[in-house]
């Protein structure tokens, strides 16, 4: 990669809902939909997660990543028409066409090249990745990478039975948020190492049926559903090889990062992933107990809130799980 030109996150926004919902809340309203008899304090004791920010009426993933891509391009001193590429990379979207990307676009006032990528909880990073190779392709000078999550709206409030409390309990980690970042060419530093490992064949674990053609229409199709114990244990068989394969290739030890980024499900998810990889806990930025499992918007978030604290030659390592299943992991030093 020495040969090749550096591309590097230059500047990172984020934005979070306005509403705040305590567990204790959620929890209430689902036992009033449901009718079940759930235990005091259930949601916070299972998960970790004692409030998440939930998007209002007005508040669609495009809003959030409209807010978010703003403050990343006021810290980077960048004006819309600065853009050549917008990708707007989120699980969310607010409608199934055209490309967010383009709503995003519309209220922002530029004219890059815009489209969407996909792919749940690694989206993001997965449109950074897209960015970094669309520049070095020649075919882009500077990206905004925006995301939008509202998973919030996926939750089912009125579970008619256990079954149905069971299949999407899940859904009651998300939270609501936006993430941007500015990438571009740097003289040095920049992403250093990009690694993935897919599982396709676990696809069907977790997820929202709905908004395709398999399911085009109905409420039912919109909640999500899944396991979340399955998703785990696919993530920890396959987790560990990944994170191995980055250390022998760029020999870099959790020494050598002054963060590490971690996609969060819930606090003992983030708990566990400690004991497998042995990270030194310090080096995390937790942000489950107080915003929830904020699905491709997370590591973004959490770039943002250490930003300021980040030295020129600092490398922060960034690991991403996504339902599908996929893990992705960047290593990026700031300029």
């Amino acid at each position: 990669m020495d040969s090749l030109p550096r591309i590097g996150i230059t500047a990172v926004g984020s934005a979070l809902p306005r509403q705040t919902v305590t567990s204790a809340q959620l929890q209430q309203e689902v036992a009033a939909g449901s009718r079940l008899p759930l235990p005091d304090g259930m949601f916070e004791k299972a998960t970790g997660i004692r409030t998440r920010r939930f998007a209002g009426p007005d508040e669609h993933p495009s809003a959030l990543a409209l807010a978010a891509g703003r403050r990343a391009l006021a810290a980077r001193g960048l004006e819309p028409a600065d853009l050549d590429l917008l990708i707007f990379a989120s699980a969310s979207r607010d409608v199934c066409e055209p490309a967010t990307a383009h709503l995003v676009q519309a209220e922002l006032g530029s004219r890059a090249h815009a489209l969407d990528v996909s792919n749940a909880c690694n989206s993001f990073l997965n449109g950074i990745d897209t960015a970094r190779a669309m520049i070095l392709a020649g075919r882009a000078h500077r990206a905004l990478v925006v995301t939008g999550e509202t998973p919030s709206r996926a939750m089912r409030r009125d579970p008619s039975g256990l079954a149905e409390f069971r299949d999407g309990f899940a859904g009651y980690t998300f939270g609501d948020g936006g993430a941007a970042v500015v990438v571009e060419r740097v003289e040095r530093g920049g992403i250093l190492d990009i690694e993935t490992e897919t599982a396709s064949e676990h696809w069907a674990v977790g997820g929202i049926p709905g908004g395709g053609s398999r399911h085009p229409r109905g409420d039912e199709w919109s909640y999500f559903r899944g396991g979340g114990k399955e998703l785990r244990g696919v993530f920890e068989k396959i987790g560990a090889d990944i994170l191995t394969r980055v250390a022998a290739r760029t020999g870099l030890g959790w020494d050598a990062y002054a963060r590490v980024l971690v996609h969060q499900v819930t606090l003992p998810y983030l708990e566990r992933f400690v004991e497998l990889t042995g990270v030194p806990a310090e080096k995390l930025v937790v942000t489950v107990p107080e915003l929830g499992n904020l699905a491709s918007a997370t590591i973004g978030v959490q770039l943002d809130r250490i930003m300021p604290e980040l030295n020129p030659g600092d490398k922060v390592l960034m690991v991403g799980l996504g339902g599908g299943v996929s893990l992705i992991t960047m290593v990026w030093e700031k300029s």
